[in-house]
């Protein structure tokens, strides 16, 4: 009988003080690599994301793509007793991962040195919107506010007065929990080397601007930004959509000369554009996309969807459906890689993406309850029923 397959993070347990997207979500890619993580929620109302909408069949869409395979224990963590039981899972701890209010930690006792000094192989992971120190380091941020911030929502959206337009899923938050999975990933590496606990601290709005490499080095020196350009691309062209004769939309990108002269010889049939001296390199072109786009709308127009998506694909031209979200769940190339699995929540079952990467299927288990794990843990610290039963009525747990 095959034996099951040890887990990359298996044995290590993660204490996560987290709500809205950034940390949970952070901590969700932990679980799936193995750990064991423990979430700790408000008794009675819980990561207030969980509220957010009732789209997943009674359940916040946020909250059942970012809390999967975690334990759920409710505890008030400003009560002594809470205190006391939050210490006793630190203790046998390997990461602390938190994302309340800027300075809401420190005033629990919870900031790295107090930790580092009791705990000292303990990674404490701070999310927040500034980081700390400087002089945003108490500002309250949400995702929108960072995008404002990062100088994201200068170059996003239409390029008339008042176009700019946020992302359409949180970036800010997706970056910010990102870089501090890998961060205590590696964290693990070194303290497996050294002993130490490190610190962690990301700033969500380091990690927006660090997306935004592109377009900050583009403005070097106070260069002239890159403007607004919609769904195209904003110093590249023909990179973006274009309308078919049909009614079907197709996205297509070329990023070189090479692309362009089999574009026009085998797309649009005519070989005569890529010597056209407007359009001869990456920048005239991008220059007269104006003039650009309209020729080559004019010969999509015969076609169809299907026909421009053939031409393409046998010209080895990079090119895309602008797919809605039903597309997206019905995608082909999704299902062809088996990357949906199904994932028991508090209303039932649902279909959830396995996260990118993972190479095996044993990780991912249920959304967990607000509440459910909390007397299952509070049995595995040493709590008696009936001192579990006093906390509920006391407002511990």
């Amino acid at each position: 009988m095959e034996s099951r397959r040890q887990l990359p993070l298996e044995g290590v347990t993660v204490v996560a003080l987290e709500q809205a997207v950034a940390a949970p979500l952070c901590t969700r890619h932990l679980a799936e690599q193995g750990a064991r993580v423990i979430k700790i929620e408000r008794p009675g109302e819980g990561d207030f994301a969980r509220g957010y909408d009732t789209r997943v069949k009674g359940l916040s869409s946020h909250f059942v793509w970012a809390n999967r395979s975690k334990e759920s224990l409710t505890l008030n963590v400003k009560s002594e007793a809470g205190q006391r039981i939050l210490h006793q899972l630190l203790s046998t701890a390997d990461v602390f991962v938190q994302n309340l209010a800027p300075g809401a930690c420190t005033r629990l006792g919870l900031s790295f040195s107090t930790l580092h000094s009791r705990y000292p192989g303990l990674i404490v992971c701070d999310i927040s919107g500034y980081g700390q120190g400087g002089p945003y380091q108490d500002k309250k941020a949400y995702d929108l506010l960072i995008q404002s911030e990062s100088g994201f929502l200068s170059v996003t959206g239409s390029p008339e007065e008042g176009g700019m337009a946020k992302a359409g899923c949180s970036v800010a938050d997706i970056s910010a929990g990102m870089y501090a999975y890998s961060s205590i990933m590696s964290a693990l590496l070194l303290r497996a080397r050294t002993g130490e606990g490190s610190h962690i601290d990301v700033s969500m709005l380091e990690c927006l601007v660090e997306w935004m490499g592109h377009p900050l080095y583009y403005s070097f020196e106070g260069a002239q930004p890159p403007p607004r350009a919609g769904a195209s691309h904003a110093t590249i062209y023909p990179y973006g959509p274009f309308s078919i004769g049909d009614g079907g939309v197709v996205m297509l990108g070329l990023q070189n000369n090479r692309e362009w002269r089999v574009f026009c010889e085998q797309v649009l049939q005519d070989g005569s554009l890529a010597s056209d001296p407007l359009y001869v390199d990456v920048p005239l072109r991008s220059e007269h996309r104006v003039e650009l786009s309209a020729r080559i709308t004019d010969a999509f127009r015969s076609m169809s969807t299907q026909d421009v998506l053939n031409r393409l694909d046998d010209a080895g031209i990079a090119n895309a459906l602008v797919n809605n979200m039903a597309d997206v769940w019905a995608h082909p190339q999704l299902q062809a890689r088996g990357r949906w699995q199904e994932v028991q929540t508090p209303a039932g079952v649902i279909p959830s993406l396995k996260a990118p990467g993972i190479w095996f299927d044993e990780t991912v288990s249920a959304v967990p309850d607000l509440g459910e794990h909390t007397t299952a843990i509070l049995s595995e610290l040493g709590y008696s029923e009936n001192q579990t039963h006093n906390f509920i009525n006391q407002g511990v747990v």
